[in-house]
């Protein structure tokens, strides 16, 4: 029989309602997706900000479409709606993604080592350079009245991530998924939100203020890809030369330095195990 889990919903209340006025914290034991759900209520005009905490996903969405799917305990899944008006959009994914790293992992290793957790553009973490640990989903709805191509107006964003906390299969992948408990067995899903929650809210409140460049230096120190040849799912290869102050993905080809934008087109290294 499962154990409950216990979430300590009233401790992360208390430690974002200062930074979010009207913020409300929900744990459902199942639901299709915690984004599809945060969006049906954004639609129907709730957008206060809340935490989502599901604890099964039948129908959860990774990047492109993919199914995140996950039993009870074995992944920490969540989705934090707010309303956010940025001066520019561009970027968020890498901002959430180096936040969510710095949290699980605080200290850089010694010069020349590459850190447990690095960030794989635009939207994965991954364990030691070659297993997924992390997913981030990113999505957002205009508010009711607002013109949907005002990119300076306010709209509401729901932050997705997933992250495996027990080992799981591979389903076919060369290599298995990682997950926290290769970084420490005592963590489980609470205790990894509770590490993880604050610092987010922080993080992408002054992502709304600065825009992603002040978080570039971070970013490099975890960029799984820089330096190494990249096949881009177009079909263009080259050198991955780290990211814009826009978050762009930076591709040295055969025609020159290409800015990657589009969020259809997926990154992967040349020859590696590492998998989409």
């Amino acid at each position: 029989m499962t154990q409950p889990i216990h979430w300590n919903a009233e401790a992360l209340w208390e430690a974002i309602a200062p930074q979010l006025p009207g913020f409300t914290v929900e744990v459902l034991p199942s639901i299709d997706s915690s984004n599809t759900e945060l969006m049906r209520r954004a639609r129907d005009g709730l957008t206060d900000p809340v935490l989502l905490i599901a604890e099964q996903q039948t129908q959860g969405r990774g990047r492109l479409g993919r199914n995140w799917v996950s039993g009870v305990g074995d992944s920490l899944m969540f989705s934090l709606g707010l309303p956010l008006a940025p001066r520019d959009w561009s970027g968020l994914s890498l901002a959430v993604g180096v936040s969510v790293a710095e949290s699980l992992q605080p200290h850089l290793p010694a010069a020349g080592r590459a850190p447990k957790i690095g960030i794989k553009w635009p939207n994965d973490l991954w364990l030691e350079g070659d297993r997924k640990l992390a997913g981030i989903l990113i999505e957002t709805a205009s508010f009711v009245g607002t013109h949907q191509h005002d990119m300076s107006a306010p709209r509401y964003v729901v932050i997705g991530i997933g992250i495996n906390v027990r080992p799981r299969p591979g389903d076919g992948m060369r290599t298995a998924p990682a997950c926290l408990q290769e970084l420490d067995m005592a963590l489980d899903a609470p205790t990894a939100l509770a590490c993880i929650l604050p610092a987010l809210v922080a993080e992408v409140q002054a992502f709304a203020q600065h825009g992603f460049a002040p978080l570039l230096p971070r970013f490099a120190q975890r960029d799984l890809l820089a330096g190494r040849e990249v096949n881009l799912s177009d079909g263009t290869s080259g050198m991955a030369e780290g990211v814009a102050a826009d978050g762009g993905f930076m591709v040295r080809t055969a025609t020159g330095l290409q800015a990657v934008t589009s969020s259809e087109i997926s990154v992967r290294p040349a020859s590696s195990p590492l998998q989409k």
